[in-house]
């Protein structure tokens, strides 16, 4: 047994451990995205009247809800990106180590975000879907939109993306980071993958 020793991890290994658990937090939501747009994306093969069906609450359609998304998005990819070249800009301003070493992933708050009516959402009107869009057109842009993100989430692979943050109301979430952002933007999608397939059991039972 080792006497008279501080139970302190050393600066090198230390670093490592960060190094490691910012890694693993950037495979989790690498794979949260791809996998929740995989299941998104099967909804553009789903049989045309359901998908143009008008729930009992008069809500979105399923063709309105992926427009939606695609709308949400763009939006989103915009501050993403801006967080994405602030990030890396202060990298030569801000010590990495010491913020890796302080950060904090708020997985549990994000979550949240990707439970259908877990709490109220009043969405701008700029994210309205207005149905215009052709459906082939919003399916790429999809795919499209999860390329650009698992680039930006390339450019941040150092941990770079706990650099910058942006305030996000949303469910009360303030300040967070560019990984945050992008996580946020896939459990929006995960949101309204539950939505669908709830309009699809409605749909369903009628014409049963």
């Amino acid at each position: 047994m080792l006497r008279g020793r501080t139970s302190a991890i050393p600066g090198r290994w230390a670093q490592a451990i960060q190094t490691m658990n910012i890694q693993t937090i950037i495979t989790e939501i690498k794979t949260f995205l791809v996998d929740t747009f995989s299941l998104i994306d099967t909804w553009f093969d789903k049989d045309a009247d359901l998908r143009n069906y008008r729930p009992a609450n008069e809500g979105w359609t399923i063709n309105e809800i992926l427009e939606h998304i695609g709308l949400t998005n763009h939006y989103l990819l915009i501050l993403i990106d801006k967080g994405t070249n602030k990030a890396l800009q202060n990298v030569h301003k801000l010590d990495l180590q010491t913020e890796l070493k302080n950060h904090v992933f708020h997985r549990d708050k994000l979550t949240e975000v990707g439970l259908h009516k877990s709490f109220t959402w009043i969405r701008p009107e700029h994210m309205e879907p207005t149905s215009k869009k052709p459906l082939d057109e919003v399916r790429k842009q999809l795919k499209e939109q999860v390329n650009h993100c698992l680039n930006n989430l390339d450019k941040l692979k150092n941990g770079e993306g706990v650099l910058y943050k942006t305030t996000m109301t949303v469910n009360e979430l303030g300040k967070i980071d560019v990984y945050e952002y992008i996580y946020f933007l896939a459990q929006h999608g995960h949101r309204h993958e539950t939505q669908m397939k709830k309009i699809e059991n409605e749909f369903r039972l009628l014409k049963s």
